[in-house]
């Protein structure tokens, strides 16, 4: 008596897993390259806006100090970028391709923060609050570092960072319900994201 064969299983299909396999691949080549629209000669005109600023700041006081930094600041920025637009474009690459995304974005998530506690400083709202440095700073880290993860990392750093401009502004009593939402509750929900959609 021969057993029974078990009916035939139609054939899994590949299609939806070949995509994903070819999306992370092709981050994965992005990711390794690097970013080489960065532009010495811009770079030295940006060190030249820094020490002309420093010999400016040098004799003023208060707030044109404040005023002579905040101004070099974003002239800098605007040398850096135009130059770093040039570069690019004489080598017929795209500034912002994928290590130039990367780049771009863990640079401007310390400056977002540096900005955050300038307004705080200028406001008097800045009076060395713990709680709101812990949690930008552990923002700021979590997001730069996680441009190079998967997207739960970096928006769980931009979670920790608007908790802590919030108390930056907020009363110093609130520091420890902060503390609680970022350090705590922050890592369950992203913690329990990630576990469910990678893998543990």
């Amino acid at each position: 008596m021969s057993l029974p064969t078990p009916a035939p299983r139609d054939p899994v299909p590949i299609h939806g897993q070949a995509i994903d396999n070819l999306r992370y691949i092709r981050e994965t080549m992005e990711r390794a390259g690097s970013f080489t629209a960065i532009s010495g000669f811009g770079m030295i005109a940006m060190g030249a806006t820094a020490l002309i600023a420093a010999a400016l700041a040098m004799r003023a006081q208060g707030t044109e100090w404040l005023v002579i930094w905040l101004g070099a600041a974003l002239v800098a920025f605007a040398i850096g970028l135009a130059s770093a637009d040039r570069k690019a474009r004489a080598a017929g690459v795209p500034l912002l391709n994928g290590p130039g995304r990367s780049f771009v974005f863990c640079f401007s998530v310390p400056a977002l923060v540096a900005m955050l506690t300038t307004i705080a400083v200028l406001v008097g709202a800045a009076d060395v609050k713990l709680p709101a440095l812990w949690l930008l700073l552990y923002g700021t880290g979590i997001t730069s570092a996680g441009a190079f993860s998967v997207r739960s990392v970096p928006a769980m750093g931009l979670g920790f960072i608007a908790l802590g401009g919030v108390a930056l502004f907020a009363p110093a009593s609130w520091g420890n319900g902060l503390l609680a939402l970022g350090f705590g509750a922050l890592h369950v929900i992203f913690g329990a994201r990630i576990a469910r959609k990678h893998g543990g």
